[in-house]
């Protein structure tokens, strides 16, 4: 997330959305959700579009992701996510980089009915020979592929806004 802040395309802001603090999913309170899932699923719906960085844990998304995910789609009929053009990128230690997480969390965006950036896909592997130890990304396709990337999502998401018939900033 970091290269993508320094990466952005001109006239673009990013702001990085902590899932700290935001319980696990109970749809008991989906229709009195806590405050931090309050304040989370307002900051979705003021995006114009969702960039999703994700590690890969047991060949999965995390489970915090997919948990803030559920929270931010209830109740049913008000889903902060439908409709927002996503994009996706994943660190991993393993050579696959995060392949696998990244295919669940688009068959995830599936149902959400959320427009997602086929190409390119970043799944940067082998994190600890790509990054210094300021967790500054140092391997420049990496950053060429998040900068690519970057400008794919403003281009879809302007499509989607142009056929959907809203104004194009």
């Amino acid at each position: 997330m970091k290269a993508a802040l320094e990466l952005l395309p001109e006239n673009v802001d990013l702001t990085v959305i902590d899932l700290h603090g935001i319980p696990v999913f109970n749809q008991d309170e989906e229709m009195s959700p806590p405050p931090a899932v309050v304040e989370f699923k307002q900051k979705i719906l003021a995006a114009d579009a969702i960039l999703f960085a994700t590690p890969e844990y047991n060949y999965s998304v995390p489970g915090g992701l997919k948990n803030a995910i559920d929270w931010a789609s209830r109740p049913y009929g008000q889903s902060a996510w439908k409709g927002k053009t996503a994009a996706i990128m994943g660190v991993s230690v393993g050579n696959f980089g995060t392949a696998r997480a990244q295919y669940d969390l688009r068959k995830i965006l599936v149902t959400l009915e959320m427009p997602a950036v086929v190409q390119p896909e970043v799944m940067i592997g082998n994190a600890t020979e790509r990054f210094d130890d300021n967790g500054r990304l140092t391997d420049e396709r990496s950053r060429q592929m998040i900068q690519k990337l970057l400008s794919t999502l403003v281009q879809l998401e302007k499509s989607t806004r142009r056929a959907k018939g809203d104004p194009i900033s």
